[in-house]
């Protein structure tokens, strides 16, 4: 593995890459980063405060500015990007050029049971939503998302894995 290698883990919401993704970092000891919580910390709002001020147009654009700057650094790094992320502005295409893209592609009934166990209420698209209201919308996201994810340079899949099995795939992955 190279220096300034930057990965970008994409993904629906609740797939896990936020909690991968800090695994991941400590392993390779690289800074670990949430888009979400960048973009919070630039804007002085939380995500759901942009939303309901501004919209999601909004959000979008500001989405598209951090992650731009943010991928012109010049260290090693992981990011979670936030699960719309790379479905905007052409994201998908600046995440490819540089940085290592990860799709964390998890079943949609554990991303609903995750969603379901009380992190909704932080999620402007899942907030009010009962558990079968959940896994209708997650189907809905992932056909709308599913063709950008899959440009992602390196896809693992978690049905069968623990987040460690998928930090060590992952790992033997990057080295060849």
């Amino acid at each position: 593995m190279g220096k300034d290698l930057k990965i970008v883990l994409v993904g629906l919401p609740g797939s896990g890459k936020s909690t991968f993704g800090k695994q991941l970092a400590a392993v390779l000891q690289f800074a670990y980063y949430d888009l979400d919580q960048l973009i919070e910390d630039r804007f002085q709002m939380t995500i759901p405060d942009i939303f309901s001020r501004y919209g999601e147009g909004k959000f979008r654009e500001w989405e598209t500015e951090v992650l731009q700057k943010f991928l012109n650094r010049e260290d090693s790094y992981v990011l979670a990007s936030g699960g719309g992320c790379p479905c905007f502005n052409d994201n998908m295409d600046l995440i490819n050029e540089k940085a290592v893209s990860v799709y964390l592609d998890v079943p949609l009934e554990e991303i609903s049971m995750r969603l379901g166990l009380s992190k909704a209420q932080n999620r402007p698209m899942f907030s009010g939503l009962d558990q079968g209201e959940i896994t209708l919308k997650l189907k809905s996201l992932l056909v709308e998302r599913d063709y950008f994810y899959r440009q992602s340079k390196i896809k693992l899949s978690g049905e069968d894995f623990s987040a460690e099995l998928l930090v060590s795939e992952l790992i033997r992955l990057l080295r060849n």
